[in-house]
């Protein structure tokens, strides 16, 4: 049955008109007050929750970059209000390690740390073959996919899952809770729940959803081949990438429509069958406007791709007016579960390149961005979603640090800087230092074979893959420890490179050892985020000029470090059951919580247990299971020393990567007893820490969700006081190593 969505009141769409900037344009809010077709559906949420909206931005910052330049939040007063004057906005938030893009949203949908999930390195990642060499995949790909999505040998290549947990199986896709629940959710550019690309191999994305042969299949290796830079080559990314609904039980959206496609989960927990899904804006777009191809965003134009042509706009088009538009589409047409990605604002993607704090185009940006959530937030009031039965969740990936120096004005010098030459950066200059991680090491020094993920924290494979106690990979550990090279923000002469490093034990503790054992890299060096690491020289600014160290001023924000101006970032939430506490540093938690904390709310179970656990101070307790109100008081407890022992940017983690830094940077070719005592010390408080982080996993789930026995107060004490003895240790262990 389709019905059309009842308009509200003139009066209500008066009073939404006034929370529009004066300068939006009217077609948006004509958008708003048009009529479309919606499915009737049995998605039953709890506390009177009849919509979820969650948004993910890129890289987007609350904490300022620079003094006297409000940040990028504060530029945006129509969606920082919303969350503080109505909900919670939390800046003790963290993402993951390593710290990126698709790790930090992969673990915010599935409550997973990435050595769960699959994504322990990203935005691509290499892994080791079957010759002892590497080869380079990437992160984003649609669920189902594989490591190597090209090729079916599995002799030579990795015929794992991307998305692998434990057992090699595909991790458990965040959409299923609320489908198996009657509830469609839909997604714009929300990591690898929607295609990633047009790829057609053996297991490629358009092979993977729509099967070799098949007419969208056809289209693709069409376009892959086309010329580039011209429309037949962006076709089928414009009709198939980027938007996906994956229909509830009863059928949805996806209830006779032909378009439809298998939503094909082998691997999912409990099994999942005659489930069907949408993808792409060629099949999405007619099923939520009544048969239009075409979506508007909320300034009301239409979202095409660079050519003009209705779709998708590409990962870096997706703003914040191109998102929200989608959204409230979805919902208007009764998709009441939406997940969207935003692009940062900070990447001028028209000059191709990185933006200051206070640059004029950056801040336009940011206001183009607070006036499409003004027009979003009033368009929803017309439609009656709403802070009473809306549970809005807002975040960022991961924070930045700026790699720049000063400017007075907010102009940046967008100019290349020759370290290597000598020459003398302007005060303002923008832009990482790109080094070459190979012209670091001693004069005379011959290394192993080597590969780099490139990125402010590499992670390295040495070709064999040899153990962590390989006298030559100890060698090389040692020497790139002491590495040191000018970063002309810090000073003009050398200093070190590296701030710290783990290897296949202090990793562990980093919840970053994949399921897939090839995937391990021999270590990890996080840099001086200033640095961008590579294993090749940089054009400085061309060919006739490639040195090893020269700043890049087409990118300038860093991430992947475990430093706190990466990891910290914040999380806002507000609707039914959500505490109004405004804005507070109160709660330390981290992304794997964010699924945990809205499925508490909803009442909605995984068939996982989550590494995540619920963040009990933002929600009302009395919105929350009877299970958990019996036993508030013991679980609060439990989830504080649950955290500080099990996320990668907590107390022990922290504790055991200084230790494990030390002890790397350690020893020589004769004498190597400390490393080897460290490290085993590492290993025992790891797999004591495992053990300890799994019963409480277990407790605070069954607090939550039930399914199980809630240890007593005494068994949950003396978990609290195994915790407490386990930091002290990997405390102790910091300071002595």
């Amino acid at each position: 049955m389709r019905r059309l969505i009842r308009l509200a009141a003139a009066a209500a769409i008066v009073a939404a008109q006034a929370l529009v900037p004066a300068n939006t344009p009217a077609q948006a809010l004509t958008t708003a007050t048009t009529a479309t077709t919606a499915t009737t559906q049995s998605c039953t949420l709890n506390n009177g929750i009849k919509h979820v909206i969650y948004m993910q931005f890129d890289n987007t910052h609350l904490f300022r970059d620079r003094p006297g330049v409000p940040s990028d939040l504060e530029q945006m007063p129509n969606l920082l209000n919303f969350m503080t004057g109505n909900g919670t906005l939390s800046d003790n938030e963290h993402t993951i390690l390593i710290s990126h893009t698709a790790g930090g949203i992969l673990s915010s949908l599935t409550g997973l740390y990435p050595d769960r999930n699959g994504i322990t390195v990203s935005n691509s990642y290499r892994y080791f073959k079957a010759d002892g060499t590497t080869a380079s995949s990437g992160a984003f790909k649609y669920w189902n996919d594989r490591v190597d999505d090209v090729n079916a040998d599995p002799a030579s290549n990795d015929p794992l899952p991307n998305m692998v947990t434990t057992g090699g199986i595909t991790t458990p896709a965040p959409w299923v809770a609320y489908t198996r629940a009657g509830c469609d959710y839909g997604a714009v550019a929300t990591a690898n729940v929607v295609l990633e690309n047009t790829g057609t191999g053996t297991f490629g994305d358009m092979t993977t959803v729509f099967g070799a042969g098949s007419s969208e299949w056809n289209e693709a290796a069409a376009s892959n081949v086309a010329p580039p830079g011209t429309p037949a080559r962006a076709l089928a990314q414009t009709d198939f990438v980027g938007f996906a609904i994956h229909c509830g039980v009863n059928g949805g959206l996806c209830a006779g429509n032909t378009d439809a496609r298998a939503d094909l989960l082998p691997d999912e927990p409990g099994g999942y069958t005659g489930f069907k899904a949408l993808f792409g804006a060629k099949y999405v777009n007619p099923a939520i406007t009544g048969g239009q191809a075409v979506v508007h965003d909320t300034s009301g134009g239409n979202i095409t791709d660079p050519f003009g042509h209705p779709g998708f706009p590409g990962f870096d088009g997706v703003a914040a007016k191109v998102s929200l538009g989608y959204i409230a589409q979805m919902q208007e047409a009764g998709v009441p579960v939406t997940f969207a990605y935003i692009s940062d604002a900070h990447d001028n993607h028209t000059l191709v390149r990185a933006s200051g704090p206070g640059e004029a185009d950056y801040q336009a940006e940011l206001a183009n961005y607070d006036q499409a959530f003004g027009t979003f937030f009033a368009r929803l009031a017309v439609d009656g979603i709403n802070k009473s039965n809306t549970l809005f969740v807002f975040t960022a990936d991961e924070n930045d640090h700026f790699a720049g120096g000063t400017s007075t004005d907010g102009t940046w010098s967008h100019t290349y800087c020759n370290i290597t030459a000598g020459q003398v950066c302007p005060t303002n200059q923008i832009g990482e230092v790109n080094q070459n991680l190979t012209r670091l090491l001693p004069m005379g020094y011959t290394p192993p074979v080597f590969t780099a993920h490139s990125d402010s924290a590499p992670t390295i494979y040495v070709n064999g893959n040899p153990s962590r106690d390989d006298a030559t990979l100890r060698q090389l550990e040692r020497n790139l420890a002491a590495a040191q090279a000018v970063d002309p923000y810090v000073s003009t002469s050398p200093s070190p490179v590296m701030l710290s490093m783990a290897d296949s034990v202090g990793q562990r503790a980093l919840h970053m050892i994949n399921a897939d054992v090839r995937r391990t890299p021999s270590f990890t060096y996080f840099a001086n985020p200033d640095y961008f690491l590579s294993t090749f020289n940089t054009n400085c600014p061309d060919l006739a000029h490639s040195v090893p160290s020269c700043i890049d001023y087409h990118f300038a924000w860093s991430h992947g470090d475990a430093t706190d101006d990466i990891g910290r970032t914040w999380l806002g939430i507000v609707g039914p059951g959500v505490e109004n506490l405004g804005r507070t540093s109160d709660t330390w938690s981290d992304h794997a919580d964010i699924r945990a904390t809205m499925l508490a709310l909803i009442g909605l179970k995984d068939s996982y247990e989550e590494d995540g656990a619920p963040i009990f101070s933002f929600l009302a307790t009395s919105k929350l299971s009877s299970q958990f109100q019996a036993n508030r008081d013991t679980v609060v407890k439990l989830r504080n020393v649950y955290k500080q022992i099990s996320a990668p940017f907590g107390p022990f983690a922290h504790d055991t990567l200084v230790a494990s830094t030390h002890a790397i940077a350690s020893g020589s070719a004769t004498d190597d007893s400390h490393y080897t005592s460290v490290e085993s010390s590492i290993a025992s408080l790891t797999a004591q820490r495992d053990a300890l982080e799994a019963q409480i996993r277990t407790a605070i789930n069954n607090a939550t969700f039930g399914g199980g026995p809630v240890p007593s107060k005494d068994q949950a004490k003396n978990m609290a006081a195994q915790a407490r003895q386990l930091l002290q240790q990997a405390s102790a262990l910091a300071t002595s190593s």
